[in-house]
């Protein structure tokens, strides 16, 4: 059987198999999700927010809780796409507003321009450089001191989930 889902604030609606994840939702509309971990719900690249129909995906296992629980950005209705599996009509997802970033050096390249949107850390969410901001020399130096991409690193200790 075939589910529909809608995704904000794009407006879009696509559909999925029963029992097929989010991710692979997303990745059908040609989303920019970084899928670090391979969709094994230990990154949080894929997080998004189900703004309707919680009941209509599976429940959140032991990994996707853990993994939820360091992302600074997450609210109840927080779910990792890659393990959201839908089982009903009338599931809402709603994308969180920024673009990831894979390292630092994807910021250097762009300094001394305006941020886009928010740029968001890759495991945790937080945002790094807000939208409008100019992006400087010194905010580099503060993420660099502040923050850490060191994904395998992450997921080595995570791998013990």
């Amino acid at each position: 059987m075939v589910k529909t889902v809608r995704l904000e604030p794009i407006a879009q609606e696509t559909s999925v198999e029963t029992n097929g994840n989010l991710l692979s939702v997303l990745m059908a509309k040609d989303l920019d999700v970084l899928r670090e971990c391979g969709g094994r719900g230990m990154c949080a690249t894929c997080h998004i927010y189900v703004k309707q129909g919680m009941d209509g995906l599976t429940p959140i296992n032991r990994r996707e809780q853990r993994t939820l629980e360091v992302i600074t950005t997450c609210q109840p209705n927080s779910r990792l796409a890659c393990q959201a599996r839908v089982m009903a009509n009338g599931v809402i997802v709603e994308l969180p507003p920024g673009m990831y970033v894979n390292s630092i050096q994807d910021i250097e390249a762009l300094i001394g321009r305006r941020a886009e949107q928010n740029l968001l850390h890759p495991l945790t969410g937080q945002i790094l450089v807000e939208e409008g901001k100019l992006i400087t020399r010194s905010m580099m130096k503060q993420i660099e001191t502040t923050t850490s991409f060191k994904m395998g690193d992450f997921l080595s200790q995570s791998s013990d989930v």
